[in-house]
C-alpha cells in the first residue's frame, strides 16, 4: 500500500503523484494508523529535485527516498520546501518556521552551495543560521538529515585561481555541517567523498545538479542510513535510472547555450565575486608547502564560527 504524499511529488514510479493513496476495492482514501509519518524537505535546488525531471516537473531524491519510509500500514506526508537558489538565510526565516509548524518526524537540511557562490559570504552567519534551523526543528522532535557538498570547482573544472577559494569556502560550510550534525545526531551523507563527484554518470549536464542516476544513488544512500536507525521502513528506492547520462556533447551544448544565459544571469553577483578571489587568490599564492594567508584567514574564520555556535 502507497503512503499519503502530499505538496510538488511527481510520479516516482511507485504509486499515485499526490493525495492519499486509493484502497482497491472501494476508491476510498486507505488511511490506515492514527499518526502519519512526516517528512519534510528544507534546502535549494539540490533537494528541490533539479537534474530529475519526471512528469514535466522535478522530482529529485527527496522524492524517491519518501516512497521508501513508509512501513506496511503506515501513512506518510511528503513536503518539499526547497526552492532552487535559497540561501542560508532563506532557510533560516522562510522554510524552517513553516517546517517547525509541521512538526516532522524527519527533516533533512542541506544548503550552503549557493551562500559560498555570494560576495556576502560569512562563515560565522552561516554557522549560526544553520545551528537555529537545525536546533528548533530537533525541538519540534524531528530526526535531521543533512549533507555535506561536494567541491563546485571541480565539478565544473574552474582553473586554480577560481577552484581555489570555492573549494576553501566548501571545506569550511563542510566543517560547520559536520560540527553540526554530529552535535544534533543527524543522518548524514557524505556527498565530497570523490565516489560521489569523480562520477560523471551522477550528474547532470550542467556539472552541478545530481541527474537522475545521481538523485537515486542519494535516495539509496540516505534510505541505507535511515533504514540501519529503524527510521525507513519501506523498500528501498530502485538505483536505475529511465534516462541515460548525459554525453560529452549534451554536456558541451549545455554550457554553450543555457550555461551561458545561467551566467549571464548571475554576472551581477557571481562574476564580480570569481574574479575577486581569482585576484586575490594570484595575490597570495600559497607557499611551498601548501598554505598560504587566505588559508589561513579561513581557518580562523571556522574556528571562530564553530567556537561561537557551539557556546550556544
Amino acid at each position: 500500500m502507497n503512503p499519503v504524499r502530499e505538496g510538488r511529488v511527481p510520479d516516482s514510479g511507485n504509486g499515485p503523484a499526490t493525495g492519499p493513496a486509493k484502497s482497491p476495492a472501494s476508491g476510498a482514501p486507505a488511511l490506515v494508523g492514527a499518526v502519519p509519518l512526516r517528512f519534510v524537505v528544507l534546502g535549494d535546488s539540490f533537494s528541490e529535485g533539479v537534474g530529475d525531471r519526471a512528469g514535466g516537473v522535478w522530482r529529485g531524491w527527496a522524492a524517491l527516498l519518501a516512497d521508501g519510509l513508509a512501513g506496511p500500514g503506515q501513512r506518510l506526508e511528503f513536503v518539499n520546501l526547497a526552492v532552487s537558489g535559497a540561501l542560508s538565510a532563506d532557510v533560516a526565516a522562510h522554510q524552517a518556521p513553516r517546517a517547525v509548524a509541521l512538526r516532522p518526524h524527519l527533516a533533512s537540511v542541506v544548503v550552503g552551495v549557493n551562500d559560498t557562490l555570494r560576495h556576502t559570504f560569512d562563515i560565522g552567519l552561516f554557522a549560526r543560521r544553520l545551528d537555529r534551523v537545525l536546533t528548533a526543528l530537533a525541538a519540534a522532535g524531528a530526526v535531521l538529515l543533512t549533507a555535506c557538498l561536494p567541491d563546485p570547482g571541480r565539478m565544473l573544472g574552474l582553473p586554480p585561481p577560481l577552484a581555489r577559494p570555492l573549494a576553501r569556502r566548501r571545506r569550511s560550510v563542510n566543517a560547520v555541517v559536520h560540527a553540526l550534525s554530529d552535535r544534533h545526531d543527524a543522518v548524514h551523507l557524505h556527498l565530497a567523498d570523490p565516489a560521489w563527484t569523480a562520477d560523471r554518470r551522477l550528474w547532470s549536464a550542467d556539472r552541478l545538479h545530481p541527474g537522475e542516476h545521481g538523485h537515486r544513488a542519494v535516495a539509496v544512500a540516505f534510505h541505507r542510513l535511515l533504514a540501519e536507525r529503524g527510521l525507513a521502513r519501506g523498500p528501498a528506492p530502485s538505483p536505475e535510472a529511465s534516462e541515460p547520462p548525459p554525453t560529452r556533447a549534451e554536456t558541451a551544448r549545455w554550457l554553450a547555450t543555457a550555461g551561458t544565459g545561467w551566467v549571464l544571469r548571475r554576472s551581477r553577483d557571481l562574476l564580480p565575486q570569481l574574479l575577486l578571489l581569482a585576484g586575490e587568490e594570484l595575490l597570495h599564492r600559497p607557499d611551498a608547502a601548501g598554505g598560504g594567508l587566505l588559508d589561513a584567514r579561513a581557518a580562523t574564520a571556522l574556528a571562530e564560527a564553530l567556537a561561537a555556535t557551539m557556546r550556544e
